[in-house]
């Protein structure tokens, strides 16, 4: 080309946007934040909704102590993704986020204050100290509310709900009213869960299992005769077999505190038992030459291995029956023991029972009713509880002043013993015990075990099984209240809502939860701490719970209570006169004592639908959520919680849906944790990445299952979103001038801008219905896919030709018709996952004061856009342009071309390819600069895919002159009026 040639660069329609490649979104961020604030984004959508069908997402309240966690991260950006999609979606979608502020781990931290004040919380009033814990939940509030935000979760942040507010703490007493004057609320004693650490009882949900070592003892109880008929003068019934006198019943426990609380012994009905004796002991044994001993036989060999005997140190002399077995009387082994002052002479029950196995330990199971629910509930079956309930171990974990032997010595210590690696919180209890069972020659053996065992998930300290007076509601007695469509108590309705009321995602939360609560105790309400809504009730002075006077139920005191809560929150419980002022004068002052104990904090926020959903003015119109979303540990606390309550107070779930998901783990597959080094932190994500990352990490998460987040992933995550962002940042260079004028409608558009709006509307079924289902990473895959794929890699391939080289042409117009309609789209589409990004991009399309791509909804897709046989059709032409770009890459490969417009290649295919060809422009769709459709055979070294038939492509080169302006070569290059371009671009030039 002579060096005359003009310049054509300038005559190019080339891309014209301000829209950066480098996202900065760490820095930028931050201004779209503030400036949704301003223009009060989530204000002007609960305008624009009014009349529209509302979606309540209820807010399960995180804890107001500490930073944010991964967990809370991808909590609440999975909620903000709901909440968006389903506000887009056509619904009035509202959120109002909340936190749980009442409980011991804020209790402990005022009280750990204390401590390193030298001060003891009990010399402080209770007011006092109440009003220092509500002020560190209004500090950790603000900080959490902060965090929340800058990861664009959008709520209504300004009014959100806390458990300490004073409406939130009247509504929590009339919800426990509630189950006051149904029936259901009862005070028992029997063993719970109890934190010697924290000295209270804990729920199932604020516990959690790690491996514990733990001493095991085996323990010996000395048969003393027939239990049928007392020993006369020292000697047994003449019906008693001699050989059993003075035998022993060997136990295993891996609980040595219990001991001292034993009060009986029970075995298996159908386990076969013998007696054993021994014949020969090692050095440092406890066994003794001669004594004799009743063994499971399945478990004697490995029960004596751990006495250290042998094989021949031992021998099997009979059979013991469980009919022999259920005449014997036993010994506790400190029976008579020197100083015990007639503790334990007292002779101990022994009878069959059915959770007795020979799977493990001896085939006898030693029961401390106390501090066992099995024993316990075995002696209340048989009416007997008086006789076997101790109340050995205080609110401390330590045995009784009293005690003999063992007064004062505790089963945990108050702090960890760092020096003690294995067993950092084990007290002397144990030692102590399994010193003087050696002593008395009560011990047998002894050893170590690692399993797992129940720690407080707040304290981390191990925890016991204590009984103690609690209050409790009773979760199958029949709740009077009348609404019983879902059954008559709330396990009846629990389980029914759970199948007929309620969807899950995913499915296996049904049975995690129905499997619960089919199999649940009744729910311990009660706690002996200070910070909370107490159990606003009275009891008669002196009456025994089984009293039916023992609560006082009166309407008026109940309401005179939340009169006052309303208006003083639950701190006027406490306020000096409080009793006087409850009871009024239609109550006798002195007939009935004020209870102290404060609720279960999973009362609290299983309380919340009341006074957020039913409550609020944004909340839900019959008081029900359209879904609940919590992590799968919430199907023992938060679901669950919120389900025993509803069910008790309205007869139903407070939820239709409930959405799970699991836990995230680290690069590795490994749990977090501060001592393995391994966490992330969701703030320094954002301040490396920006949030807009860590929200596309989320949707690209199969949540329902364990995830892993890390380095490697992050940069793959934000690989991803540099490839969607320059996507868009494509058609907004192509669409900077785009105007009404411009649009074509979509019957006079090519075939190939109406195969993308069939794709369109094919997407649009898959983003809403992906979206109604929760599956943000099937959304997110749909639309990335078709983003890069289809259209960077496909449609703008193609149409960049037309988009820069086309004067007015309609191909043209078409094209920027169509990107147009994809902007909107695409844009709106991944909003509610790319809070940020989406914004930005939005905005530099159409800035203004008011604009925000989060007040739109997604656009409607006409029925019209549907072609199934244009869609055909296209699918043909793509798989035979597959070929022949795979033959154009090996060239280019091999250096035998640069760019596939030096190429003019043949495709050889079948007749009704060819005549579909025909039709389309096939060298534009292909980037050639010519193309040759043949019927012929193809040679046998034409290049082939094995999974295209019939099509195979001979390359050829382009022939003629390059175009200096769209870069073409072809034959009429330089025979028009503008020098050195061809017949299409000397039309654009005019």
């Amino acid at each position: 080309m002579c060096a005359e040639t003009p310049d054509y660069k300038d005559t190019l329609n080339l891309p014209r946007t301000d829209f950066p490649m480098r996202a900065g979104l760490p820095k930028r961020e931050p201004d779209w934040l503030a400036r949704w604030a301003q223009i009060g984004v989530y204000d002007r959508l609960r305008a624009k909704a009014a009349g529209r069908k509302p979606f309540t997402l209820h807010d399960g309240p995180p804890y107001a102590n500490g930073h944010l966690h991964i967990g809370h991260a991808l909590n609440k950006i999975l909620k903000d993704m709901v909440v968006r999609s389903h506000q887009m979606m056509g619904r009035d979608a509202r959120y109002i986020p909340g936190w749980d502020c009442h409980g011991l781990p804020i209790e402990w931290k005022i009280e750990e204050q204390y401590r390193n004040n030298g001060q003891n919380k009990d010399d402080v009033p209770v007011v006092d100290f109440r009003q220092e814990c509500r002020k560190f939940a209004e500090g950790w509030v603000d900080i959490q509310r902060d965090e929340f935000k800058r990861l664009g979760v959008q709520g209504n942040w300004d009014e959100p709900y806390l458990t300490m507010n004073f409406h939130a703490e009247k509504v929590i007493a009339e919800e426990f009213q509630k189950f006051l004057m149904n029936g259901t609320l009862y005070q028992g004693s029997k063993p719970v869960m109890w934190s010697p650490v924290e000295k209270t009882a804990l729920a199932e949900a604020e516990v959690e299992y790690h491996d514990k070592e733990s001493a095991t003892i085996w323990v010996k109880f000395r048969v003393s005769g027939n239990r049928l008929f007392d020993v006369v003068e020292g000697e047994p019934h003449p019906t008693f077999n001699l050989d059993l006198q003075n035998a022993s019943v060997v136990i295993w426990t891996t609980t040595p505190w219990t001991i001292p609380s034993n009060k009986a012994v029970v075995y298996g009905q159908n386990i076969s038992y013998g007696l054993y004796e021994v014949v020969n002991v090692p050095e440092e044994c406890w066994a003794t030459v001669g004594e004799k001993l009743i063994l499971a036989d399945k478990l004697a060999e490995a029960t004596m291995k751990k006495a250290r005997l042998e094989e021949g140190m031992y021998r099997r002399l009979r059979d013991v029956g469980s009919d022999e077995l259920s005449n014997l009387a036993l010994r506790h082994p400190l029976d008579q023991a020197e100083g015990s002052n007639g503790e334990w002479d007292d002779p101990r029950d022994f009878r069959a029972a059915d959770f007795v196995t020979d799977d493990e330990g001896t085939g006898f199971v030693h029961c401390a009713p106390s501090h066992g629910m099995e024993e316990f509930e075995l002696y209340r079956d048989l009416g007997m509880l008086q006789q076997v309930i101790t109340y050995n171990v205080m609110e401390d974990g330590s045995f009784r002043e009293d005690l003999p032997f063992f007064g004062g010595k505790k089963i945990m210590r108050d702090k960890p013993n760092k020096k003690n690696k294995t067993n950092p919180w084990e007290g002397d209890a144990n030692t102590a015990v399994m010193a003087k069972l050696a002593e008395v020659g009560g011990l047998f053996a002894r050893g170590v075990i690692k399993h797992s065992y129940p720690h407080s998930w707040r304290s981390k300290a191990p925890v016991i099984y204590r009984n103690t007076p609690q209050w409790f509601a009773a979760i199958d007695r029949a709740v009077g209240d009348g609404n019983d469509t879902y059954g008559t108590t709330i396990r009846e309705r629990a389980l029914t809502s759970i199948d007929e009321l309620v969807t899950w995602t995913p499915k296996t939360g049904r049975n995690r939860l129905y499997s619960m609560i089919e199999a649940r105790p009744d729910w311990v309400l009660s706690r002996q701490r200070a910070w909370g809504v107490p159990l606003t009730c009275f009891v008669k002075t002196g009456a025994l719970p089984t009293d039916p006077d023992f609560l006082l139920r009166n309407e008026s005191v109940n309401a005179r209570i939340l009169e006052a809560f309303e208006a003083e929150g639950a701190d006027a419980w406490y306020k000096d006169g409080a009793k006087a002022r409850f009871l009024g004068n239609d109550v006798d002052h002195d007939a009935y004592t004020q209870v102290f104990d404060i609720l279960d904090v999973w009362f609290d926020s299983g309380s919340t639908h009341a006074f957020v959903l039913r409550d609020r003015a944004d909340g839900s119109e019959d008081g029900t959520a359209d879904v609940y979303l919590e992590g799968t540990d919430q199907h023992r606390g938060w679901f669950h919680s919120s389900m025993l309550q509803a069910c008790g107070t309205m007869g139903h779930a407070p939820y239709r849906a409930v959405v799970t998901h699991a836990f995230t783990l680290d690069a590795k597959g490994e749990k977090m944790s501060k001592s393995l080094g391994n966490t992330i932190v969701p703030d320094q994500v954002v301040k490396q990445y920006g949030a807009d990352i860590m929200r596309l990490w989320v949707a690209t998460t199969d949540y329902k299952h364990d995830h892993r987040i890390g380095d490697e992933i992050l940069k793959g995550v934000a690989d991803s979103y540099r490839r969607l962002r320059n996507t868009l940042r494509f058609m907004l260079g192509s669409l900077s001038d785009f105007t009404e004028a411009d649009r074509v409608d979509p019957a006079d558009m090519p075939e190939l801008e109406r195969w993308v709006l069939h794709r369109l509307a094919e997407l649009d079924v898959q983003v809403r219905e992906g979206y109604a289902k929760y599956d943000f990473q099937g959304v997110f895959q749909a639309v990335f896919t078709f983003a890069t794929l289809e259209l960077s890699a496909f449609y703008f391939d193609i149409r960049k030709d037309a988009l820069y080289c086309d004067g007015d042409t309609t191909r043209r117009r078409a094209a920027r018709s169509v990107l147009d309609i994809l902007f909107h789209r695409l844009t709106k589409w991944l909003a509610p996952m790319l809070t940020f990004t989406m914004e930005e991009v939005w905005l530099e399309r159409f800035p203004g004061d008011e604009s925000s791509v989060h007040l739109e909804d997604f656009a409607e897709t006409p029925a019209a856009w549907y072609d199934d046989a244009l869609a055909a059709k296209w699918a043909t032409v793509r798989k035979v342009r597959r070929v022949v770009t795979g033959a154009l890459e090996v060239e280019r490969t091999n250096k035998v071309i640069g760019a596939s417009l030096e190429a003019a290649p043949t495709v050889y295919v079948n007749a009704d390819v060819a005549e579909l060809l025909k039709t389309v422009a096939f060298d534009d769709l292909c980037i050639t600069s010519g193309i040759t459709v043949s019927t012929d055979a193809a040679p046998a070294d034409a290049f082939t895919l094995d999974d295209v038939a019939d099509v195979a492509v001979v390359f050829a080169r382009a022939t003629g002159e390059k175009c200096q302006r769209c870069w073409k070569i072809l034959p009429d290059v330089g025979t028009h009026k503008h020098a050195g371009v061809c017949g299409r671009c000397d039309a654009a030039l005019g």
